[in-house]
């Protein structure tokens, strides 16, 4: 149940059936957003969803789905059941496209794994193709949608015949005409014309008994008349026969044709709704992964558990209006708390959290994904009933308060535990102090009921209630009481304050009206409000301390895990440098030792000559020389790492003091090298060094190369080289070409079915433009495929030096299917 009649007008779900509207490819589809339906069957809604949530993965993931021909063929189809009848070639055309789509969708689904679409899959299996009717229209229809010159042996010969009747009156016609002209009566740039379908030569009034033959039309002038030869009459007559004949043996193969197809006429109107279904299915798709929604958890108690809920159509609003974001909603009714009573100040956003209540359930239950975030969970409900807006009417003598008491007579009437009731400014429109009563019986009694509702009211004795009545619970919508300006967050648990003498005062209300405005609402009401801004005011104080700490405790664990894997590395790098030090050590004393043995076995045996001796001495203490060269201190870890930070340290000093940085003089006099930095002498051009050949270099600055002789160049440093970069950039804002390319820039392509090479020079020139206009941001759209496309388009992008970093999009959004390049200047 649904309540009141215009229910869906004061929710916004109208817009959303317009959206869909706007999404949808066919009349069938069209009519399924027009029978949009409440439902409360858990079984079917689940399967709903769960067909809406996967059509949307289709439309991230899948770089292919049908989207073309989804004709309506159902009138014509049933028009037909009759004998003797038979459809039009337009019809037949039709039917034929619809047909070949939905086989198109069979295969889609049969070439996918059973358990990624399951329930498309299902809705998938009943349905029925016939190659036989698309056999049979295929001999009749060309691919353009005429009927088949071959399509019957009479029509092939009709249409011959009427071919080689053409011609003859196309020629006699231009034999008269020509010779008219040459008699002087029709002038020399005139040409053959037709009127009613026949062919005609325009003659002067002056001149038309001069040419014997029918007058079919005259000009608006009446100067020239429009003339039919004699002898072409009769000739044009057998083409008219010719003509009659040829409709009459194609209206009788689409009887056949008729006659042929009825016994399907049943499947094919089913399967004519299959394709409405998918039709709408692809509509809320659309607008799902549009507003970025899920399916939720779905329970089959009524219960709601958002996450991060959003109401759509502010956000399609905000979407507009750079920098404006909605603040997403938690909400939370559960058989403890089924009812939650939000206050707050005016236009601090409670009603748009009704309404999104009330908006994203009967999505939901409509059969829609919503925009809430992951883990969120949604339960049934077999009413919804909302009391928004005012209803007052001259007509049946109702005031807006008559209206809301009437709302709240049917609510307690017809509420039970698996009822959401919404009521926005409850028990306003008369007198404070009896309409709070009211109010507070009506919330005792919809609370003894079990129901389930989202209240705003402003009423004092309605917040204390909440307060002390268990299935009530408070809710306030933040406002910051120093900005004075609302923050539009919902929090849960304690009463809001309306603010009402604070924004008064901020708007200019004169002091001495406020004081006495004060001593009017009494010490007690003044101090309550006092309270709730002081316990807001130290919640959020708290939570933001709260916050705070979460953020240093991470960065905390973040900097112990980094500390610990550095100590572990340096542990193994310490281990590692003393048994490699130990080895070394074990090899050179061999070595020496071996090195002491000879010396005095040489010694010996040369039996102690003095040219000999100081010889072998000589070469012990060369030895003794490598020995002190490859022996040399171990480095510590800490002391490596204290070395590559003083590293970094200088330079970063150097970067922030490039002026400084000059080329020492015994470094101009070395020889040129690959990767050095230069500048020519006589233009002052800066750049690197890419290759050097003979007496030549090459020189890259930005995105030129040329070659210039080594001894017109100079090394600078590299600090002068990217100023001068930057300093020769050229700032062409204002050139028109510039700002035309800006215009029409587009920084995504689409190359899927390009061939290798044709996919490289798009993507060269989408490199080249990003260059010109600055962007940095850049997406190529190269699908998944068997990924050949998506390795020819990275494998140019690791060439390209302005080409910062390259990735795939995320999984959301076309994961592999998608490179995004990020442009580096």
């Amino acid at each position: 149940m649904i309540y009141p009649e215009n229910f869906e007008n004061k929710i916004g779900f109208d817009r959303i059936r317009s959206l869909l509207k706007e999404k949808c490819l066919s009349p069938m589809g069209l009519e399924k957003v027009d029978s949009i339906r409440f439902l409360d069957d858990f079984d079917l809604l689940s399967k709903e969803l769960s067909a809406t949530y996967e059509f949307q993965l289709i439309l991230t993931l899948e770089d292919f789905f049908p989207s073309e021909h989804y004709y309506k063929i159902s009138d014509s189809l049933n028009k037909i059941r009759i004998e003797g009848t038979f459809p039009e070639v337009q019809e037949v055309f039709d039917l034929k496209r619809s047909l070949e789509t939905v086989k198109t969708i069979l295969n889609f689904f049969r070439g996918k794994d059973a358990v990624r679409y399951p329930v498309l899959r299902e809705m998938c299996s009943s349905v029925k193709t016939y190659p036989y009717v698309l056999e049979a229209i295929d001999r009749i229809i060309d691919k353009k949608g005429i009927i088949k010159d071959n399509a019957s042996p009479r029509l092939r010969d009709v249409r011959s015949e009427l071919i080689g009747k053409s011609i003859q009156v196309s020629k006699r016609l231009h034999a008269i005409l020509k010779q008219a002209q040459s008699d002087g009566f029709v002038e020399a740039d005139t040409t053959v014309s037709v009127r009613n379908g026949r062919g005609v030569i325009p003659v002067s009034a002056y001149d038309k008994r001069k040419i014997r033959g029918l007058i079919h039309d005259q000009s608006a002038s009446g100067k020239t008349v429009f003339i039919e030869p004699e002898e072409i009459v009769e000739m044009n007559n057998d083409i008219v026969e010719l003509e009659y004949e040829e409709k009459r043996e194609i209206v009788r193969i689409l009887t056949a044709f008729a006659d042929n197809i009825r016994p399907y006429i049943d499947d094919l109107l089913e399967t004519n709704i299959f394709l409405g279904d998918i039709d709408f299915l692809r509509a809320k798709a659309i607008l799902g992964n549009r507003l970025q929604s899920i399916k939720p958890g779905l329970n089959s108690k009524p219960v709601i558990m958002w996450k991060k809920a959003i109401h759509p159509l502010l956000f399609l609003s905000f979407e507009k209006t750079p920098g404006r974001k909605v603040v997403p909603l938690e909400m939370l009714l559960d058989e403890k708390d089924r009812i939650l009573l939000i206050s707050g100040p005016n236009a601090g956003g409670k009603s748009v959290c009704l309404k999104t209540v009330g908006l994203l359930q009967y999505m939901l239950q409509c059969g829609l994904t919503i925009p809430v975030a992951e883990g969120s969970e949604a339960g049934i409900f077999k009413k919804i009933l909302i009391d928004i807006g005012d209803e007052q009417s001259i007509d049946n003598d109702l005031s807006t308060y008559s209206s809301h008491l009437i709302n709240m007579k049917f609510f307690v009437k017809n509420g039970d535990n698996k009822t959401l009731v919404l009521i926005d400014e409850f028990g306003t429109g008369t007198e404070p102090m009896l309409g709070g009563s009211i109010a507070e019986a009506i919330l005792g009694e919809l609370n003894r009921k079990e129901v389930f509702g989202v209240i705003t009211t402003h009423y004092t004795n309605l917040k204390h209630f909440a307060s002390l009545t268990s299935g009530v619970v408070n809710g306030a919508m933040a406002f910051d009481n120093h900005l004075m300006q609302p923050l539009f967050q919902l929090n849960i648990g304690k009463p809001g304050s309306s603010f009402a003498f604070e924004i008064a005062r901020k708007i200019g209300l004169p002091e001495e009206i406020l004081s006495a405005a004060s001593e009017k609402a009494g010490v007690k009401n003044i101090n309550y409000d006092r309270h709730l801004k002081d316990i807001a005011r130290d919640k959020r104080y708290w939570e933001m301390k709260r916050q705070s700490i979460r953020q240093q405790e991470k960065r905390l664990e973040e900097l112990m895990s980094e500390y610990e894997n550095e100590l572990a590395g340096a542990k193994s790098l310490r281990k590692e440098i003393i048994t490699k030090a130990k080895d070394e050590a074990q090899k050179l004393l061999g070595e020496s030792n071996r090195m002491i043995e000879n010396t005095i076995r040489q010694i010996k045996e040369s039996q102690a000559e003095k040219e000999k001796t100081k010889e072998i001495r000589q070469q012990l203490e060369e030895f003794k020389d490598v020995v002190e060269e490859e022996v040399k201190p171990v480095v510590t870890p800490t002391e490596q790492k204290i070395a590559i930070l003083n590293s970094k340290a200088n330079k970063l000093r150097r970067e922030k003091e490039p002026d400084k940085e000059v080329v020492k003089p015994e470094e101009k006099n070395l020889p040129f090298m690959k990767g050095d930095a230069v500048r020519m002498t006589d233009t002052m051009a800066a750049g690197e060094i890419i290759s050097i050949k003979g007496k030549k270099a090459e020189i890259e600055t930005g995105t030129l190369r040329f070659t210039v002789s080594l001894d017109r160049i100079e090394r600078i440093t590299r600090s002068e080289l990217k100023k001068s970069l930057r300093s020769n950039m050229p700032v062409r804002e204002n050139d028109p070409e510039i700002v035309q390319r800006n215009i029409h820039f587009k920084p995504e392509i689409d190359i899927r079915g390009v061939r290798g090479e044709e996919a490289v020079n798009q993507v060269r020139d989408l490199i080249d433009n990003a260059l010109i206009v600055r962007h940095r941001h850049l997406r190529i759209l190269h699908g998944k495929g068997n990924g050949i496309l998506r390795q020819l388009v990275r494998e140019y992008l690791a060439t390209c030096g302005v080409v910062k970093s390259f990735r795939d999009e995320h999984v959301e959004f076309g994961g592999s299917g998608i490179t995004v390049v990020e442009m580096d200047f």
